[in-house]
Parts: structure tokens; sequence; C-alpha cells
């Protein structure tokens, strides 16, 4: 299997873009900060349907900008359990760099216990955030939305 993974890799370099041969060094940031959440209900959903919810963000901190998407969610307040998908974008300046991104997050909740996932959308940077990748981690303390923003850039992208 091994031997099977390195060859793949060996020749999808071959037919990889002149652009990703270049300079791949990658800088690994750290970005802190908050945001207000607006959640505009698309309609009235019945139990056990999904809701499909529009969504806009204000950040301040390491990342100062907006962010506006579309998220479905099933929920079962009784239970304690649902899950989400959402997929916005977000656009503002990330520790000096002017730019875009969108991310990607998937939520499920099971008789209270949580599993989350948000990333940066593969090939989703705009502006100074081309080529950024990473992780988003949300912290929810008495209501107040905190996030830390770990990523990486290209060497020289955004500066």
């Amino acid at each position: 299997m091994i031997r099977y993974l390195t060859g793949l890799m060996a020749a999808l370099t071959l037919f990889a873009p002149a652009a990703l041969a270049e300079d791949t060094a990658m800088t690994t940031h750290t970005a802190t900060g908050s945001f207000t959440v607006q959640l505009e209900p698309q309609g009235e959903a019945e139990p056990g349907a999904h809701t499909r919810y529009l969504i806009t963000k204000t950040f301040t901190g390491g990342f100062e900008g907006s962010a506006s998407g579309e998220m479905l969610g099933l929920f079962d307040g009784q239970a304690g359990s649902g899950a989400y998908v959402l997929i916005e974008r977000l656009e503002g300046r990330l520790e000096g760099r002017e730019g875009a991104f969108s991310l990607v997050h998937r939520g499920v909740m099971d008789a209270g216990a949580q599993s989350l996932s948000i990333t940066i959308v593969p090939g989703s940077g705009a502006g100074g955030l081309t080529g950024i990748a990473g992780e988003f981690l949300l912290d929810i303390v008495e209501g107040a939305h905190n996030y830390t923003l770990e990523y990486t850039l290209p060497s020289g992208e955004g500066q």
C-alpha cells in the first residue's frame, strides 16, 4: 500500500501545474478574536425537519471583517441531538492581509455530546489570502462567540 501511494504521489507531481512547483514553504499563524452572529430562518421547520438559515457575522480581533453564508440544521431540543452544516464566505483583513476565504462547518450533537469541525475550504482564498489553509476553532462562553484561527499561507503571499 505504501509503495502504491508513493508511486501515485510521484505520478501526480509529474502532472502538477508549474505553480505548484514554485516555493511551497508555509508559514503558520494563529489569529484570535470574537464575532457576533445573526441568523435568519428561511421558513418554518416542523419537528424532525431540517431548517435553512441565512447567516451573517461580524468579526473583531486577528480577523476584522464580515461573513455571510447558509446553514442547514436538524435539531431535537428535547433529546439534545442534531446536526448542522454551514458554508460561509469571510471577507476582510487577517493579520494585515486583505482578502477573502470560505469556511465549511460540520457540527453534530448526540444527547449533549458535541463534535465540531470547521475548516478553510481548499482553494477558496483570494487577494492577500490566496493559498490560505487551516482550521477555525470555536469557543462559546456565556453566549459570547470566540475563535482561534490556525492557518498557513505560502511564504511571500499577502505580505
